[in-house]
């Protein structure tokens, strides 16, 4: 199912719709600050497998990133943070950048894996950040590839329905996406470093 969301102004019945579907256990396509990313409830087991099995992805060992609405969320899934790091994510979130940090207790009995790092995103993308303030807890996600060599990242949203339309339950069209992903910023050792260059420039924040 292919359901038109505006990133300006979110339609508050549609968002439902899509967090009736997470609640089920559905997994979802939807628009990010960067790519397309396909989600799931981060309290579902079954989902997060299923989300692995579309992206022909090992649970044990995939690097998903958990989309939180702001920096509440974020105590939960990590180790305690140092105030320089803190002060770090004020700025730069939202924003495109997933940071990974030391996972805390919570993160293993999610992912039934011995992960000992977790990748937190918070997108400046309104739809994103509404579906997961309305769900009410983080969603698991993982970016959406493209076939094609050149480009990396899917970007049209009616093309990426043709695509996952029997694997996922819902994709949402908020526009064509970007085909650069976010920055990845190493954190767990208790300075900032940059383990792939994205959209986001962490020295802008620093």
């Amino acid at each position: 199912m292919l359901i038109k969301i505006y990133p300006e102004n979110p339609n508050e019945k549609a968002i439902e719709q899509v967090v009736e579907v997470l609640r089920k256990g559905g997994l979802i396509i939807y628009p990010t600050d960067t790519v397309y990313g396909i989600g799931c409830d981060i309290t579902n087991q079954k989902a997060i497998e299923n989300l692995c099995r579309v992206r022909g992805l090992k649970p044990e060992k995939a690097n998903l990133s958990f989309i939180c609405y702001d920096l509440t969320d974020i105590a939960t899934y990590t180790k305690p943070i140092d105030t320089a790091t803190f002060r770090l994510l004020k700025k730069a979130l939202p924003g495109p950048f997933t940071f990974i940090f030391n996972a805390s207790g919570q993160v293993p009995k999610l992912l039934s894996s011995k992960k000992k790092t977790v990748g937190i995103r918070v997108p400046d993308n309104r739809i994103a950040r509404c579906i997961v303030k309305e769900l009410g807890n983080p969603i698991v996600s993982a970016s959406i590839h493209d076939d094609d060599e050149i480009i990396e990242y899917s970007t049209d949203p009616e093309l990426i329905n043709e695509k996952f339309e029997n694997q996922v339950d819902l994709v949402i069209d908020g526009g064509y996406g970007g085909n650069v992903a976010s920055t990845v910023v190493d954190c767990t050792q208790g300075d900032f470093e940059v383990l792939r260059q994205g959209k986001g420039n962490l020295e802008d924040y620093i």
